[in-house]
C-alpha cells in the first residue's frame, strides 16, 4: 500500500513539475492573465481594508477638522450618487472633455483653475491620439461647502487607432464662482476640511462599487488584449517624448533670448569625460534568481516579468549580479534589460567601471532623491505608492482620490515616478493624471 501511495505521489509531483515548466515556457501568454486576476483581487482587498480603516477612525473624524465647519460634530451625509441630473455640471464636464479631444488649451485654462502648464501640454499632445468620448456618465455628490460637488466621470475614450472604446473614471472637485459659473478646482490651497470631506465621500459604498466596476472592466480589457496594452504604452511613450522635446525647445529659446545667462552657465556645462553605468535592470521574462553565477546554483526565487532590480555588476560570463531581498544574487543577463543609468566620471583604469557599478547602484537611490519635480499629478483612484516601478516592490503608502503628488516623470512602462516624503517613489500611471 505504501509503495502505491509513493507511486501516486511521484506521479503527481511529475505532473506538477510539467505544469510549472509549461507556465514558465508560456509566461508571456499566461502572466498577463494571472496579473489581471491579481489586480482585481488586490482592488477588492484594498477597498475592504480601506472601509474597515474608515470605520475604525469614525470616532476620530467626528471631532476632526470637519467639525470646525459648523462648530459641532459633522456627519457626512450618506446620500446616493446622483447621475446626469444637474445640467450645469453636465455642461461643464462636456465642455472640459470636448476641449481635451480638441486640444483646446484656452478652454481648459478657463474652466480649470490652478492648472499646471505641463498638464495643459499633456492635454494638447493627448488630443492627437483621441477621436472622442462616446460615453460620458456624470455622477456626483454634494461637496463640503455650498454649491460644491464631488463629481465622478465614467467615460469611454475612443483612440484613433483602436476600434473599441476604453473605459475610465476620473474624479473632479467642482465649485461655483461668484458670477454663478462652475469650474473644476485643482488648487493646492484648499482647506484640510475639504480634503477630508472628499476623502470620506470617496469611501462610501456606492462610490467604491462604481470605482470597482470601472477598474475591473478596464483591467479585464487590457489583460485580454495585447494590442490595446501596447497601444497605451506606445501612446504614453510618444506623448512623453513630444513633451520632452517641446520643453527642450522652450529652454533653448529661453537661452537664446538670454545669452548672458547661457554664457554664465557655459563653464558648468563643460563636464569632465564621463561613462554611462547601468544602475537598474528589468526582467524581460520569468527567470530563476540564483545564489551564484551558475545554472546549478541554488534557486533563491523567480523574477516576475517586468520586475526591477538594482544592478551590482554585469559579468562577462553572461550573468548579472543584482540586489535581491537585501543580498547579492544572480540572473542570466539575456533575461534582463537596462532601465536606469547614471553618468560617472571616467576612470583611467577602464576595468574599474564595472567594479564600481555596485557602489553606483547602492548610491543611486540617495542621488535620485534629489531629482527635480516637474509639477504635480492628481490621484483619480486610490493607488499604492511603491518603492520601485513594479507591483512586487515595497508598498510605502496609499494615495487617495484627489490627492496631489509631486511629479518627476511619467514613464513609458506604465509607471509614474514621483517624490513622496522627500524620496523617489512610484505609482501606476493609470491612477493619476
Amino acid at each position: 500500500m505504501s509503495t502505491s501511495n509513493n507511486n501516486k505521489g511521484e506521479f503527481l509531483a511529475n505532473k506538477f513539475e510539467i505544469l510549472v515548466d509549461w507556465i514558465i515556457k508560456h509566461a508571456k501568454v499566461v502572466m498577463p492573465v494571472v496579473l489581471a486576476v491579481c489586480v482585481i483581487v488586490t482592488v477588492v482587498i484594498s477597498v475592504n481594508a480601506n472601509k474597515r480603516e474608515t470605520e475604525r477612525q469614525e470616532d476620530v473624524t467626528a471631532n476632526s477638522t470637519l467639525g470646525e465647519m459648523t462648530g459641532d460634530t459633522t456627519v457626512i451625509p450618506e446620500v446616493p450618487l446622483k447621475e446626469n441630473d444637474n445640467p450645469d455640471i453636465t455642461a461643464l464636464i462636456d465642455e472640459y472633455y470636448t476641449a481635451q479631444v480638441n486640444g483646446d488649451s484656452d478652454t481648459v485654462r478657463r474652466i480649470v483653475n490652478d492648472i499646471d502648464d505641463k498638464v495643459v501640454m499633456r492635454i494638447e499632445e493627448t488630443s492627437k491620439y483621441i477621436e472622442g468620448y462616446p460615453t460620458l456618465d456624470v455622477y456626483y455628490k454634494e461637496g463640503p461647502k455650498e454649491n460644491t460637488y464631488v463629481v465622478y466621470v465614467c467615460s469611454k475614450v475612443k483612440f484613433i487607432d483602436y476600434d473599441e472604446p476604453v473605459p475610465g473614471m476620473t474624479v473632479h472637485y467642482v465649485c461655483q464662482r461668484e458670477d454663478g459659473s462652475y469650474y473644476i478646482n485643482r488648487s493646492d490651497e484648499g482647506e484640510e476640511s475639504e480634503v477630508n470631506y472628499i476623502r470620506e465621500v470617496n469611501f462610501q459604498d456606492d462610490v467604491i462599487d462604481l470605482s470597482n466596476k470601472v477598474t475591473a472592466e478596464y483591467n479585464n480589457m487590457v489583460a485580454e488584449n495585447a494590442e490595446l496594452k501596447q497601444l497605451i504604452l506606445d501612446v504614453n511613450e510618444e506623448i512623453e517624448k513630444n513633451i520632452g522635446e517641446a520643453l527642450a525647445q522652450a529652454e533653448a529659446a529661453n537661452e537664446s533670448e538670454n545669452p548672458e545667462s547661457a554664457d554664465a552657465n557655459s563653464g558648468e556645462a563643460e563636464n569632465p569625460e564621463t561613462v554611462t553605468v547601468v544602475t537598474k535592470v528589468k526582467a524581460t521574462d520569468v527567470v530563476n534568481i540564483r545564489s551564484s553565477d551558475s545554472e546549478t546554483a541554488d534557486k533563491l526565487g523567480k523574477a516576475a516579468l517586468g520586475e526591477e532590480f538594482d544592478l551590482i555588476e554585469k559579468i562577462e560570463n553572461g550573468w548579472s549580479k543584482v540586489s535581491y531581498n537585501g543580498k547579492e544574487a544572480y540572473i542570466k543577463s539575456e533575461y534582463l534589460e537596462d532601465v536606469e543609468t547614471m553618468e560617472v566620471a571616467a576612470n583611467d583604469n577602464e576595468g574599474n567601471a564595472d567594479a564600481n557599478a555596485g557602489d553606483n547602484a547602492a548610491t543611486n537611490n540617495s542621488q535620485s532623491n534629489d531629482e527635480t519635480t516637474t509639477g504635480t499629478v492628481t490621484v483619480i483612484d486610490n493607488v499604492r505608492i511603491r518603492s520601485g516601478a513594479s507591483e512586487n516592490s515595497e508598498k510605502i503608502a496609499t494615495a487617495y482620490v484627489g490627492e496631489k503628488l509631486e511629479l518627476i516623470m511619467k514613464q513609458a512602462d506604465g509607471w509614474t515616478k514621483i517624490k513622496y516624503n522627500g524620496k523617489v517613489a512610484y505609482v501606476k500611471s493609470e491612477f493619476v493624471e
